[in-house]
């Protein structure tokens, strides 16, 4: 597609470091979207990166759109035809595959701290968390939120709701560590509180609990889009014959 140029890719380090997270989470390879090369400034040598189409979509996305450059390139993708725009036109799936992957990463990361910690059964630690937050067991929340049987209610949720899960693993952890708890029990407590702990604040800044949340898009079928319009993106970077 082009070259961001060196001084650019340090500029729009936060939005690059993004858009690398969701090729990482989306299973794309990061260099084949990313590629470190060199060309030549004023007869030198200099650094600099080419970026594929899809890897320019996901830089601009996640960018600050205050910014000429971000406008102007995310002005270029809204401009492309429906039928292509149906797998790139919601910026919030970005978000939600990104907050997605953080939270697989740091349930796995709580797992370990809680199996330190004394928890024998995740299943009944991992429910404590969601009953403080949601006020109800994790499977009285599934059938709340119409999930089928076998998969996970996280892929259902938006970005808000998503970060606000990711944040009550996170303080989670955090307490367990910090204080040295152990026991089962006494680490489902923790897990509950804060969990409850989340709810109030959410309901304090927004006025509605996480419950009420919308649902969302099952991830997985975002995911695929995803990839679809990596394909898409990949058939206009091809040269022409």
């Amino acid at each position: 597609m082009g070259m961001l140029g060196y001084e650019n890719f340090t500029a729009f380090q936060k939005p690059v470091n993004k858009a690398i997270a969701t090729c990482t989470a989306l299973n794309i390879p990061v260099q084949e979207n990313f590629e470190q090369v060199s060309r030549l400034i004023d007869g030198k040598p200099a650094p600099d990166f080419k970026l594929t189409r899809f890897a320019c979509y996901l830089v601009s996305i996640n960018g600050d759109v205050r910014k000429p450059e971000v406008a102007s390139a995310q002005a270029y993708f809204v401009t492309m035809a429906e039928a292509f725009r149906q797998y790139v036109q919601n910026a919030e799936n970005i978000e939600r595959v990104q907050n997605r992957e953080k939270i697989t990463e740091e349930e796995r990361s709580l797992s370990t701290v809680a199996a330190a910690g004394g928890v024998f059964d995740f299943a009944l630690f991992q429910n404590a968390g969601y009953r403080g937050m949601y006020c109800m067991n994790l499977r009285d929340l599934k059938l709340r939120k119409g999930v089928e049987v076998g998969k996970s209610v996280l892929d259902f949720m938006g970005s808000e709701e998503l970060a606000a899960n990711l944040f009550r693993i996170t303080q989670t952890q955090a307490k367990i560590r910090n204080e040295r708890l152990h026991g089962q029990l006494r680490l489902e407590r923790t897990a509950e509180d804060v969990g409850g702990t989340v709810r109030l604040t959410m309901i304090e800044i927004s006025g509605r609990p996480p419950e009420s949340l919308p649902s969302a898009e099952d991830i997985q079928h975002v995911r695929s889009k995803l990839k679809q319009a990596r394909r898409e993106f990949g058939k206009l970077d091809e040269p022409s014959k």
